[in-house]
């Protein structure tokens, strides 16, 4: 079986050693330790932390991923995990439509405005 140190996955994941350290006190992941201490990392650690990263860049609360992450532990076929993905995914996606629909609202707000600010200042420049 292969093992991987915390410093190879800090490094190939681009992320601190802290930070795998938190996700390993949250409970997402469990290292097994050497009889040293060290933390050795298994191939479905490194799938987790895989997961997590992911799970994070989309928005979803470290909650919501372990959540994700141990319902395939409790159904094997998947489709739990599946059913609550999407649903979380769904929800996600709304948010970031909304978050979209604002912005794109400031940004016309903004161009309304900078359009009044330029033509005043044309008007105050024909007026001199």
């Amino acid at each position: 079986m292969n093992f991987y140190t915390i410093s190879q996955l800090s490094q190939e994941f681009d992320i601190s050693t802290r930070t795998i350290r938190y996700y390993e006190e949250r409970g997402l992941i469990v290292p097994i330790r050497t009889e040293s201490g060290q933390r050795l990392y298994t191939k479905k650690d490194r799938a987790v932390l895989k997961l997590i990263l992911r799970g994070k860049r989309f928005g979803f609360s470290l909650e919501e991923i372990h959540e994700m992450i141990s319902l395939f532990d409790k159904d094997r076929t998947g489709r739990k995990q599946l059913e609550k993905t999407i649903e979380y995914g769904e929800q996600k996606l709304k948010e970031v439509k909304e978050r979209i629909d604002d912005w794109l609202q400031l940004k016309h707000e903004m161009e309304t405005i900078l359009e009044d600010f330029k033509t005043r200042l044309e008007e105050l420049e024909g007026s001199e």
